[in-house]
């Protein structure tokens, strides 16, 4: 190699990591808190354990659409961005947030009237769908908060600004898990105690994010022909986040039926699953930003470079949580839980979740290219086929012939190994690097 060509790798790899880092931050705060909180209602009993695994899948949907708001809002501001055009870049945001507050409003509104049959629906047993449903009613207050939150931290990073966004959601998480134990156990609230601290977190979080809208002085008025034109781009994530939606509503559904102490193990897999996967998800917010602006600039050299440069960090990112999560497999299970059933079901689900990590970093990191690119009709179509043809037809053979949550990790790593082989496919191809402002 060169001694320029090293020198722009190095600049490269500094630039992906002053995205990353923060953004690393932001992505862990979130996770890491539901698994604070997780640990906090573990230790409650088995059946609070299992009500917030019920619950909180449903909720889940929030997140969803939080994810849909901020990698779409990050793929369109980051164009702009690069183009020369921040007015229009930070005019994204202003309409994100707006369909985020109607958004959130209409999750509220939901969760009320439909509690009751989607806990029973999700849960095998009815005292746990009980109290899953209690703790949903008051979560998803949060709602809209998240969803602001989602909205500015996709504009931001679409602007290559993600320190904020780490001051501000690192704030809110660190408090509301302090207030958690506190109203769990100190006040005696229980799981009420678990939502209104879920709550205060993304309400802050959320306030924090119109407040940066403000102090931009861009116009603040909807825009309805921008907010439809956000949503006709953003359909295909939509699917896309649906086919998620569907994997992980079914994969929750399938462990209840295999009992409490199942679902319960499940939820500890999926969480932990979660963090990680949202913690190697930090470079690919790099990759979005920075491929985006690549892009909007007409540079299609260096949106391939910094494609060729996050495939690499992240496979070694995969490969080192995979080696964390392996030397923990025998400590890590008891900090959430004490039931020797559920530790027993837990060790079950070890293997898979060490095995996928790998495989993870590298897809999570090409995502991350495609989202940035506005390639995200091909996402929506890979995603579609392994869940369709991989991650569904596995779990319900699993509950078909009783196989547990063997058969239910098998299904998650059966998805994963679909979209690994079509996305290095996409990426050695040529139709994702479109130039300009817009896709």
């Amino acid at each position: 190699m060169s001694p320029p060509a090293a020198v722009d790798e190095r600049t490269l790899t500094r630039r992906i990591a002053a995205l990353a880092l923060p953004a690393l931050v932001v992505l862990a705060a979130e996770p890491l808190y539901v698994l604070v909180d997780t640990a906090v209602v573990g230790h409650l009993g088995r059946v609070p354990l299992a009500a917030v695994a019920v619950g909180g899948t449903v909720m889940s949907v929030a997140v969803w659409f939080g994810t849909l708001m901020a990698y779409g809002t990050t793929g369109r501001a980051a164009r702009r961005f690069g183009a020369g055009d921040r007015t229009s870049a930070v005019a994204e945001g202003v309409q994100a947030s707006w369909l985020a507050l109607a958004t959130g409003a209409l999750l509220v509104l939901l969760a009320q009237l439909f509690a009751d049959p989607l806990a029973r629906a999700l849960a095998g047993d009815p005292e746990t769908a009980a109290a899953a449903a209690g703790w949903l009613r008051i979560a998803v207050l949060g709602a809209p908060g998240l969803l602001l939150a989602a909205a500015g931290n996709g504009w931001m990073r679409g602007v290559q600004d993600t320190r904020r966004p780490l001051v501000f959601v690192l704030g809110a998480n660190v408090l509301s898990a302090a207030l958690c134990p506190l109203l769990v156990y100190t006040a005696g609230w229980g799981l009420t105690g678990s939502a209104v601290a879920n709550v205060a977190a993304q309400s802050l979080s959320g306030g924090l994010f119109l407040w940066a809208l403000f102090r931009e002085r861009a116009p603040l008025r909807p825009s309805p022909a921008i907010i439809v034109r956000q949503l006709v781009l953003g359909r295909d994530l939509l699917i896309r986040g649906a086919a998620f939606q569907a994997c992980w509503l079914s994969a929750t559904a399938v462990a209840a039926r295999f009992g409490v102490a199942a679902v319960g193990a499940h939820q500890i897999g999926l969480q932990l699953w979660f963090f990680c996967a949202l913690a190697l998800d930090a470079v690919a917010i790099a990759a979005q930003s920075l491929v985006g602006a690549a892009l909007g600039a007409g540079d299609e050299s260096s949106a391939r470079a910094v494609a060729r440069r996050v495939t690499s960090v992240g496979a070694v990112a995969g490969l080192a949580f995979a080696a964390l999560a392996a030397a923990g497999a025998d400590a890590v299970p008891g900090w959430f839980t004490g039931d020797p059933a559920v530790l027993e079901q837990a060790a079950i689900v070890w293997p898979w979740f060490v095995g996928m990590l790998p495989f993870a970093g590298v897809v999570y990191a090409l995502d991350g290219v495609l989202i940035g690119a506005g390639d995200v009709g091909f996402l929506r179509t890979m995603t579609l086929a392994a869940a369709l043809f991989g991650f569904l037809p596995a779990i319900w053979m699993a509950y078909a012939l009783d196989r547990g949550l063997a058969g239910v990790w098998f299904g998650l790593a059966l998805f994963m190994l679909i979209r690994l082989v079509f996305i290095v496919i996409r990426w050695r191809g040529s139709h994702w690097a479109v130039l300009g402002a817009t896709r």
